[in-house]
């Protein structure tokens, strides 16, 4: 969707370069308006999350809402997997209320919280906001007119939509981490390219002037997976309980950091130029060994895997092992029983 947004953007400036009024500015600015209204209507078309039903003990609803998920599925598999956010929801309760500070004093909530602001700051370090933002300023430097640099930015973000598209096809079969470690060296190689030739650029070399605006092509091509990953992979690593806040905090970190280098990026295009591409060259390769070294693999997993994989499940897997699952889920509902017993016989 983002690339979506970019690309309408990107050539509604472009026709609207043709306009000398008020119009030139006025009629972008209103119709961004058009994609929310789009986004109120897609929601009645959602489906209810099935945690969050059974949460709210509507089990009925959630088994329904599990079915239409999973409708490519066979009925034990959906089945052990309703059995499965159940137990994971009573042994949440078992635990008490949860607040807001648990994200931060749980390691392993910790542990997402920080790799779901990586993530997500990353992708505005690699570069792509101030090649977006600022395209026109860019080319201007290499002595292409502004109407001429529209044109060349519109045709990058139309080419974004190819790529995405590719990429949200492949996603699930490649996972997150490789692309991941992928699209930071690719970012990295275009930029340093771009920043060397940009040290030694000749104006009258139009080889060269066509090379740099193809590494920023070959750019926008590596930072796909960057740009679809940096906003699946925060969702997928929190639990339901604080999912809301975990999103809240990692998306909050994109948009600061992305202030940050818009506030400034003008400024520093005026006065070093290409050499600015160096800064983004050392934050990409800074990515690729974070997710090298820290970043799990997420492919596949459910909600109940990932809290394994972070250190907290608490219950055994129905779909791994449901004897376990079922005998781990008596054991709480008597020591349940136990502990309501003892709070009525306090009461009296």
């Amino acid at each position: 969707m983002l690339s979506w947004g970019f690309f309408v953007a990107q050539w509604l400036g472009y026709g609207c370069s043709f306009n000398s009024g008020e119009f030139s500015w006025r009629f972008p600015l209103a119709f961004q308006c058009v994609p929310g209204l789009v986004l109120i209507g897609g929601i009645f078309f959602l489906q209810e999350s099935p945690r969050w039903l059974m949460e709210r003990d509507r089990h009925e609803e959630a088994m329904a809402s599990l079915k239409v998920l999973r409708s490519g599925n066979e009925e034990e598999t959906i089945d052990l997997e309703f059995r499965e956010i159940r137990d994971v929801i009573a042994a949440d309760r078992a635990l008490g209320d949860i607040t807001w500070v648990s994200i931060i004093t749980k390691s392993s909530w910790r542990k997402r919280l920080l790799l779901g602001c990586g993530v997500q700051a990353f992708g505005p370090l690699s570069g792509i906001n101030v090649i977006n933002y600022y395209g026109p300023r860019i080319y201007e430097i290499l002595g292409i007119s502004t109407r001429e640099s529209l044109l060349i930015v519109g045709i990058s973000g139309a080419l974004s939509i190819v790529w995405c598209t590719i990429g949200l096809a492949i996603l699930d079969k490649f996972g997150r981490i490789k692309p991941l470690m992928i699209s930071a060296a690719g970012l990295a190689a275009a930029l340093l390219v771009n920043a060397v030739q940009g040290q030694y650029f000749v104006a009258s070399n139009t080889a060269q002037l066509r090379s740099m605006v193809a590494m920023n092509f070959l750019f926008s091509f590596f930072y796909t997976p960057l740009g679809i990953i940096s906003w699946v992979y925060p969702a997928e690593i929190f639990p339901v309980e604080v999912r809301a806040l975990g999103n809240a905090i990692t998306t909050f970190t994109n948009w600061a950091v992305n202030l940050i280098f818009a506030q400034f990026s003008p400024q520093a295009l005026t006065s070093i130029e290409f050499k600015y591409f160096y800064v983004f060259f050392c934050f990409n390769i800074i990515a690729f060994l974070c997710y090298w070294f820290f970043f799990p693999e997420t492919k596949g997993r459910t909600l109940e895997q990932m809290d394994e994989l972070f250190g907290d499940q608490l219950v055994p897997h129905a779909m791994q092992d449901p004897a376990a699952a079922a005998a781990a889920m008596e054991k709480n509902e008597v020591l349940h029983a136990e502990v309501t017993s003892m709070r009525g016989g306090s009461v009296a």
